[in-house]
């Protein structure tokens, strides 16, 4: 018997009340977005439940790309049948006695249309006794059971599933709003973009690329991990910042020890003004406090002054072995360790200040000329827009 359905499941979004339906008009228009490739199915949205009529696709091609939706709690192949006892009776039975590898099982009602003639507990009996009365060599095990025969009981249809496949949970991508990802190429920044699309936000990236330091494979690695974050929402679009005569200038003219304050604060001016120009609220870094000289408070301190916009870190109070473990699960480590040099490596001052004092720092910006180099820098920055190629060769087992 083929399933006909797949039922989603929204998770934390049932609990957004009268908001729920911005949530998940989103998440509707992320599925349909990541299935366009599928033109046979059909989305529909209900308050509670998402359902996909497959319409002859491959619903396991299906599900593997919908496991990488934020917003997915879970999803299982369905069977749509009409609310009859006898008609629900004999689709369980052909779909349990079709099952591969199967001896146990156990009958999950779920009704909530109480115009059916018996209650969720009744019909676990009903439904448990036919199937035991219909097979020889199957028995009932209500704790570690091979098969769970799942009824969900509607008003319009009853849905029967047999298994739950875990999706990314998480929010919708876009229904928090838009934010910008300083994009190093390291393992930490990657993973920041994940962890803050999870919560919802569509990401737009910045790169700060020094040719001749930085070489074109470092940028390429910075694009491949762009399509990575793009598997888990919409295209991703990439700022290139011409970062090379401000970096050498800073290098030149700003004491030793505080250059490298200097030189990401002046990234944080021009993400600043990169979001503003792209209507971006929010900026996004791989900080994790005190992983190393530029992550102290007091860094965090004299280089967050330079802007009044929020920055999120989503690293902040993880360890690198907690990052790294995540970087390997969502597919980005081998590519992070690609051994191309990013701009945050050069020059880099033998002796940085952990402890920078933001008087100082203003002092030393104040003696210099910097509106010119930043106003010329936004005036040559080059956009990328990346797509993932392929949605279904990734595996989330790991991170589910």
């Amino acid at each position: 018997m083929e399933y006909d359905h797949i039922v989603i499941r929204y998770g934390e979004l049932t609990l957004k009340g009268r908001n729920r339906k911005i949530f998940t008009t989103q998440l509707a228009k992320n599925v349909r977005q990541a299935l366009k490739d599928f033109p046979a199915i059909k989305v529909e949205k209900l308050r509670d439940r998402m359902y996909i009529v497959l319409n002859g696709e491959d619903p396991d091609a299906i599900m593997e790309r919908c496991r990488k939706i934020f917003g997915i709690q879970s999803m299982s192949v369905a069977l749509k049948v009409e609310n009859d006892v006898e008609v629900i009776k004999e689709s369980a039975l052909k779909l349990l006695t079709e099952a591969e590898n199967v001896r146990t099982f156990k009958v999950s009602t779920k009704r909530s249309n109480k115009e059916f003639p018996l209650d969720s507990q009744q019909f676990n009996q009903v439904l448990g006794g036919h199937l035991l009365a219909n097979t020889d060599d199957f028995t009932v095990d209500v704790h570690h059971p091979d098969l769970e025969v799942s009824v969900d009981l509607r008003d319009e249809a009853t849905y029967i599933t047999t298994k739950k496949i875990f999706g990314a949970a998480g929010l919708p991508v876009g229904s928090s709003g838009r934010a910008l990802l300083l994009l190093s190429g390291g393992i930490d920044s990657p993973v920041a973009g994940f962890m803050t699309m999870k919560r919802g936000v569509q990401l737009e990236a910045i790169h700060f690329h020094s040719p001749p330091y930085t070489s074109e494979r470092a940028k390429e690695k910075v694009l491949d991990l762009a399509e990575k974050l793009s598997f888990y929402g919409n295209s991703v679009r990439v700022h290139v910042v011409p970062f090379t005569a401000l970096q050498q200038k800073i290098h030149r003219e700003i004491p030793n020890g505080y250059s490298m304050t200097v030189m990401r604060r002046m990234m944080m001016r021009i993400s600043e003004a990169v979001a503003k120009k792209e209507g971006i609220l929010s900026l996004v870094t791989g900080e994790s406090l005190g992983q190393v000289a530029s992550q102290t408070m007091e860094s965090m301190h004299a280089i967050n002054a330079v802007t009044n916009y929020p920055v999120i870190r989503p690293l902040v109070a993880m360890n690198k072995d907690e990052i790294i473990r995540i970087s390997k699960e969502i597919d980005m480590y081998e590519i992070s360790i690609r051994p191309f040099e990013d701009c945050c490596t050069v020059f880099v001052p033998k002796q940085p200040k952990t402890k920078p004092k933001l008087e100082k720092v203003e002092q030393f910006e104040a003696n210099m000329e910097f509106e010119q180099d930043i106003q010329d820098i936004l005036d040559n920055i080059e956009t990328v827009v990346v797509e993932a190629k392929d949605k279904q060769d990734e595996d989330m087992d790991d991170l589910l």
